[in-house]
């Protein structure tokens, strides 16, 4: 019986017989298993600055043609190679801001700090699955009998299963307010930013200081991230810690205490809020938080004899893990929407589809061209950051990538057999296209299974 294989095994069966094979194979290999590498083309040489001299020259043809490097996507769902670095690289940041290290120093450990989650307020009443001591209550209990003005019943009695497709839709669409949902969407980032200044405004009041006093003698840092829910709306998810006035460097005065941080934050979510623009086309919306507000004290192992604690470990994995997720993980899509027409074929969810249609009907209207709905019609309407950071809460990720390259620089530097004195590489690459062949897709694949990481 004569056996056909497939055309990667064959083309890959062919390339393994060709002179340049090893180096085709060590150019996919040091990727450690990146799904959509971007090619380049050109030539570097690595020259002595102090005497100038060139130590070493390379080009794309010891690659095989063309030198490919990791495409550097933080999403999980487009790579998971480099969104796991990704995910490394922001737990390695936020851990530094709660215990040290990084160039933070160590006594940062000892200064005030919460875990806060902010949601979203409510446009409708959704199924949803909630658990109570391994419980799961029913989805919205209501009378029987009681409707909607549109019909549709008031609430749902069944207990959904974790995988229930049901999840997040809304028990009646007319009722549902997907116009305010999408401009709470479009406005998130403002919110979390007034959100910020009426903190600092709180914390100082508390204190018996005007802002002014209070920047000389303290700072309030953060890092945060952005996690979509399955209503298809997101929920902020923040440390937020209190300095002295250098920020990590210094300690923060003696008022500056746990239960002030808490006592503040759960007291300015209710006051923060933003107008929407288009009152006379959708009619008023004043945009604000839900009042579901959690406020966690931070400590090293997680125990305390407060409220319900976070060890500065889980909440340092908590965010770097969804710090790699987008709007994929509430059913939308990865990539923009460019035509209307797009939207027919779309491979989600009627809520989504909604959600993403109203967006793109607002951002026709020169009333909230402002926004860019439709640039950001396949996020929901969200436009801002997923992780983000104040400028002095830890180290930072360029700093973090710098030690990365500075690490493989010297590994290469070994290699080569260069000396140990300061070099510069100077070269000219351009862009050559991206992804793989059929045969360098198996041998990527081979690797990303075997749990590859990026080498040198």
């Amino acid at each position: 019986m004569i056996t056909t294989l497939p055309q990667s095994v064959s083309a890959l069966l062919v390339r393994a017989s060709e002179p340049e094979f090893a180096a085709w194979r060590r150019n996919i290999v040091r990727l450690g298993g990146c799904t959509n590498p971007i090619h380049l083309v050109g030539a570097a040489t690595v020259y002595d600055t102090l005497t100038g001299a060139a130590l070493l020259s390379y080009g794309s043809d010891a690659y095989g043609g063309r030198l490919l490097t990791a495409c550097g996507n933080r999403r999980a769902t487009v790579c998971p190679t480099c969104s796991a670095l990704y995910r490394a690289d922001t737990y390695q940041l936020v851990r530094a801001g709660l215990v040290g290290g990084k160039s933070v120093p160590e006594a940062v450990s000892g200064h005030p700090r919460v875990f806060v989650t902010l949601t979203a307020p409510g446009f409708g009443p959704v199924h949803t699955r909630r658990e109570h001591d391994g419980r799961v209550p029913p989805c919205r209990p209501r009378r029987v009998g009681d409707h909607c003005p549109h019909g549709a019943p008031a609430g749902c009695r069944e207990r959904h299963p974790a995988d229930d497709p049901r999840l997040g839709e809304p028990l009646c669409p007319r009722c549902y307010d997907y116009a305010g949902a999408v401009l709470w969407h479009a406005f998130a980032g403002r919110l979390w930013h007034r959100f910020g200044l009426e903190l600092r405004r709180e914390v100082a009041r508390r204190a018996g200081l005007s802002r002014t006093e209070f920047g000389e003698v303290a700072r309030l840092s953060y890092a945060k991230v952005a996690e979509y829910q399955r209503r298809g709306l997101v929920h902020f998810h923040a440390v937020i810690r209190l300095d002295g006035p250098d920020g990590p460097d210094s300690h923060p005065p003696g008022w500056a205490t746990v239960p002030l941080l808490v006592d503040s934050v759960r007291a300015v979510v209710g006051k923060v809020r933003l107008t929407a623009p288009g009152s006379e086309i959708v009619g008023p919306r004043v945009l604000r938080f839900g009042t579901q507000v959690d406020v966690r004290p931070v400590t090293l192992n997680g125990r305390t004899a407060g409220e319900r604690p976070a060890s500065a470990a889980a909440v340092a994995g908590y965010i770097a893990k969804y710090a790699t997720k987008g709007a994929e993980s509430a059913g939308a899509v990865d990539g923009r929407i460019h035509h209307a027409r797009d939207m027919v074929m779309l491979p989600v969810r009627a809520h989504v589809l909604r959600m993403i249609s109203t967006c793109w009907w607002l951002g026709g209207l020169p009333e909230f061209a402002q926004l860019g709905l439709r640039r950001w019609a396949h996020m929901l309407g969200y436009g801002g950051h997923f992780s983000t950071k104040s400028r002095r809460y830890s180290t930072t990720l360029t700093a973090l990538r710098q030690a990365r390259a500075d690490h493989r620089a010297q590994q290469q530097r070994d290699a080569f057999g260069l000396p140990e004195r300061s070099t510069v590489t100077v070269g000219r690459w351009r862009y050559a296209g991206r992804g793989y062949s059929p045969e360098a897709a198996l041998l990527a694949a081979s690797v990303r299974e075997g749990g590859g990481r990026h080498g040198a």
